[in-house]
């Protein structure tokens, strides 16, 4: 380790408050990012003198006064701490099984193959917690299953009524359905 009397700090502060710390430019071969602090109060304990990156955990700063500790509240525990049901953070909040459901089959007509319409199909019920399915006819136009509470799924038919930004819907058909939407939203092959 090179003695203190051979480095040579470039005056460029970093930090300020109790102490000033200098930036070493190239103090060491070994330790090019050695940070030194120089204490207004006089030397620096033996064990702070250098901070090194990457050696151990930050040290934690001196406590507050309690005038400032009294108006200064707790922080709040981040959201990731909180307990959440697993499936929360995998998948959008499915409808729940006691409220009333609404099952629909939509054939959706125009420019809507090649568009990515089925795509943003997906995208969008799954932003609605919807289940069901979507898939391309051989005839041009779009089959979609939506399954999921009513005012959702209707606001999933005036989704599809305007379609992806290059899609052209020119028309839409809407069915009352009672086939199984089954556990998710997925493509499914053409028919």
């Amino acid at each position: 380790m090179a003695s203190v009397a051979s480095i040579k700090p470039i005056a460029t502060t970093i930090h300020r408050s109790r102490s000033t710390r200098f930036f070493l430019g190239h103090c060491h071969r070994n330790n090019p990012g050695a940070t030194w602090r120089v204490y207004r109060d006089g030397p620096a304990p033996p064990n702070r003198f250098p901070d090194l990156p990457g050696r151990g955990p930050p040290r934690p700063l001196p406590p507050l006064p309690l005038r400032l500790q009294v108006l200064h509240p707790p922080p709040p525990l981040p959201r990731l701490l909180q307990l959440r049901p697993r499936h929360s953070m995998t998948s959008p909040q499915p409808p729940s099984d006691s409220s009333p459901s609404k099952t629909v089959r939509a054939v959706i007509k125009g420019r809507v193959q090649g568009v990515f319409y089925r795509n943003w199909t997906i995208e969008n019920a799954c932003q609605l917690g919807l289940k069901g399915w979507v898939r391309n006819r051989r005839d041009g136009s779009v089959e979609a299953l939506f399954s999921g509470k009513p005012e959702l799924v209707e606001e999933m038919q005036q989704r599809c009524r305007r379609g992806p930004p290059y899609a052209v819907v020119s028309g839409l058909e809407v069915f009352p359905a009672t086939d199984d939407p089954g556990t998710g939203f997925e493509r499914r092959p053409t028919v």
